[in-house]
């Protein structure tokens, strides 16, 4: 029988570690320190190990046909699936997909290793509900690459309760702060609009959710216009949006206004970085989440399709989900996808080489009954009928 080794005991991790040891699957859950990985399975029997993480120490029990799952660090995503490639053994990661990791798919697809990745949240369940979306409306009367689509993915994580400062930290701040940094491409208004910073971009937008509509504040996040492709829009469709960003609660730009301009302002410099780590030092101590605490975790797909000023199809998807007092929303979401992706692989109906989540509408609704069982539902609204 195939073996899991899953890498990484941290939050976003246990869900899914716990849900596949109760499914009897064999499974070695490795970290760098042995008693956080023995945290993480305390209390449940079956087919698992713990033991401590080092790169040889992995390479020495991987075998022909094993799945190796990395919730380590994004940088070590590569040297695991090397590894993975050279033990012919499967590879899951909740991660993009770098360059890197791209550059491995003939190498993979010659021995028949499927490489998943993009398998978590965002990116993961956004990528599944844009395919729904996507197979949906191309099954549809209305179908036209003609018509003037618009496609907008959102997803945040946040207090359930909102604080002043309109956010709180579930591990260290710097990720966050780094990614004040990053540049992102968006398709608005017919037009690439490329933006160098989150705040100069930031709109409000109004979310479709269970419980009635919220409005949130929104900006792009990454480049978005990759994903046109993955997402089945030819080169010959007519795009008037399509953004892929990150969602925030009403009032996180007032909130934030002075780390932005710390960011802008005061990390040129050799001493840059150094400012950076002591800032996210001090919002650790400040705003990180109190024990059991419950988080909340939106995420909105949503695809619109017009044709000389009318709207002729239209639907979304929406989530919102709140932390219990076992698992934070967050980590839910996260590791139970990265679950149902392991079992995949082991199934053997994804496809051999790297690839993001899958396509396959028959596969995604199986997902979601499993997701939906952890309790977390998806609501379809179709806004034309």
């Amino acid at each position: 029988m195939s073996h899991i080794h899953w890498l990484g005991a941290g939050l976003s991790s246990v869900p899914g570690i716990r849900r596949l040891i109760s499914k009897n699957r064999e499974i070695t859950l490795w970290n760098r320190t042995l008693s956080k990985a023995e945290a993480a399975t305390e209390g449940l029997s079956g087919s698992f190990d713990v033991k401590e993480f080092t790169l040889d120490a992995l390479g020495a029990e991987l075998k022909p046909g094993d799945v190796a799952v990395s919730m380590l660090p994004a940088t070590m995503h590569l040297q695991i699936a090397e590894l993975c490639l050279e033990k012919d053994a499967h590879f899951v990661s909740s991660s993009y997909v770098s360059p890197e990791m791209a550059a491995l798919d003939e190498k993979a697809k010659a021995k028949g290793l499927t490489f998943v990745n993009e398998v978590g949240l965002d990116p993961g369940l956004d990528h599944l509900l844009a395919h729904l979306l996507m197979s949906d409306y191309k099954a549809s009367d209305a179908y036209d690459p003609a018509n003037s689509h618009e496609f907008r993915s959102f997803c945040g994580g946040f207090p359930a309760i909102a604080n002043d400062f309109r956010y709180k930290f579930s591990w260290s701040p710097l990720g966050v702060l780094k990614a004040l940094k990053s540049p992102a491409k968006a398709i608005m208004g017919g037009k690439e609009v490329n933006t160098q910073k989150p705040w100069d971009a930031i709109s409000d937008y109004s979310a479709n959710l269970p419980g009635g509509a919220e409005v949130f504040q929104s900006y792009p996040n990454r480049n978005s216009l990759p994903f046109m492709q993955a997402y089945g829009m030819g080169s010959d469709w007519n795009v008037h949006t399509f953004v892929r960003g990150t969602l925030r609660l009403d009032g996180w730009s007032d909130a934030w206004a002075d780390i932005f301009h710390f960011v802008e302002n005061e990390l040129a410099g050799p001493d840059g970085d150094a400012k950076l780590a002591a800032m996210s030092e001090q919002l650790w101590t400040d705003y990180a989440y109190d024990e059991g605490e419950p988080d909340r975790v939106v995420l909105v797909v949503d695809l619109k399709a017009s044709k000389d000023g009318n709207v002729v199809w239209h639907k979304d998807y929406a989530l919102d989900s709140k932390g219990s007092k076992e698992f934070s929303a967050m980590a839910r979401l996260v590791s139970i996808t990265v679950s149902l992706a392991v079992e995949t692989v082991l199934e053997g109906s994804l496809p051999a080489g790297v690839s993001a989540a899958p396509s396959d509408p028959k596969t995604i609704h199986r997902w979601f009954e499993e997701i939906k069982a952890h309790g977390d539902e998806f609501h379809l609204t179709e806004h034309v009928s």
